[in-house]
């Protein structure tokens, strides 16, 4: 009995145990990570998010989007002799080769080919500094980076080449909502037909492609360089929710698949997707707030909070108080518009008034003529006295 009470008492301990270790967030081997809501870019998960590290070859999603969207896909591109000196994975470019923007951006993302991407940057701006500088300022503008400098198309290492996992997890989600990216991000094989390579390139992406089975997964990005070691980028969608996984610097593959594991399977079963309806009214205090719009956010299936504060920021909370997504609200009643005070009108004079104005000049005319009068007959008087 004693026995039996005991291993009772030990069932239930572990169970404790495993339900709360259910709510923790995930522990990683990568070095750098963030997961985030593809769709309202809320952060759910983040480790060193924000601590500047080498991307290696998840530059090339930054390439494809700068591309996708400054260029036309159809155009031919006239490989330069600049490709011949590349180092790292390659789709065999030659030189003067003519391929269209599109081809060369399925062998840059799918086969991770460093010549692709130097030859979509040179067609794009005629040259590796004219790249770099107008691919860093479509990051900024376009999409609101803050600590990302790239030097070049393809992530080959240089110190002056670095970004963020947040950064990048940014630049994904911009790039997802393109669905000429999403298709050619979300592609596992296609027929290559060049010049000197005729084959069948593969993703590098081991979820992708299924041989690490994950349910749900749209799109992956490898990367190696020494000095970044793995780097990874996912997508997933589990039909109710869209995520985004950056993990940076891991020492092994199986280790940095096992963390993005790790990270949808947490962000799966601990958010949702949820919206606010154009015209839902919001109150804080006794000031009252609407939506301009639907407004899409992420927030936690238990325990989270809605907190709409004074100046009208609607802050969605974690249970343990970490703020995961903020939304601005419109005032519901404005400010009042200051009434400028006007001159009073010159008071109208009534017609009784008018009438006795009148009648005293009236009077005092007829006094003004027997004054006159009275006076012209007192002096004749005098002259017939004299």
């Amino acid at each position: 009995m004693a026995l039996f009470m005991l291993l009772l008492l030990m069932s239930v301990y572990f169970s404790a145990g495993l339900v709360k270790a259910e709510g923790e967030d995930p522990v990683l081997t990568s070095e750098a990570a963030v997961l985030m809501d593809t769709e309202t870019g809320a952060v759910l998960f983040g480790k060193n998010e924000e601590t500047k590290m080498y991307p290696a070859s998840l530059t090339k999603i930054a390439t494809a989007i700068y591309a996708i969207e400054t260029a036309e896909l159809n155009e031919l591109v006239i490989v330069s002799e600049e490709i011949e000196n590349i180092d790292g994975t390659r789709v065999y470019l030659n030189p003067g080769e003519q391929v269209s923007l599109r081809k060369l951006i399925q062998g840059m993302l799918i086969n991770s080919g460093n010549d692709a991407a130097l030859a979509i940057a040179i067609h794009l701006d005629g040259s590796m500094e004219s790249y770099s500088k107008k691919l860093n300022q479509f990051l900024e503008t376009n999409i609101g980076v803050e600590d990302t400098h790239f030097v070049n198309p393809h992530g080959l290492f240089d110190e002056n080449h670095y970004t963020t996992a947040r950064d990048l997890g940014l630049i994904l989600n911009y790039a997802m909502n393109n669905p000429d990216f999403r298709e050619i991000f979300g592609t596992k094989q296609v027929d290559w037909d060049g010049e000197s390579w005729d084959t069948t390139i593969h993703s590098h992406h081991r979820m992708l492609k299924g041989e690490i089975p994950y349910e749900g997964i749209t799109g992956g990005k490898t990367g190696f360089v020494d000095q970044s070691k793995q780097t990874l980028a996912t997508t997933a969608d589990n039909g109710q929710l869209k995520l985004t996984a950056i993990l940076l610097k891991s020492e092994y593959k199986r280790k940095i698949y096992e963390d993005t594991a790790k990270l949808f399977d947490y962000g799966f079963a601990a958010f949702k997707s949820s919206q606010i309806k154009e015209g839902e009214i919001l109150a804080s205090g006794n000031l009252k707030f609407k939506a301009s719009q639907n407004l899409l956010f992420t927030e936690p299936i238990e325990n989270g909070k809605r907190v709409v504060d004074k100046d009208g920021i609607l802050k969605i909370y974690k249970k343990d108080g970490e703020i995961i997504q903020s939304i601005e609200l419109k005032p519901l009643i404005g400010k009042k518009p200051e009434v400028k005070k006007e001159a009073a009108p010159e008071p109208e004079q009534s017609g009784l008034v008018s009438v006795n104005t009148l009648i005293g000049a009236v009077v005092l005319m007829a006094a003004a003529a027997l004054w006159m009068i009275n006076r012209k007959q007192k002096k004749s008087r005098r002259f017939r006295s004299r």
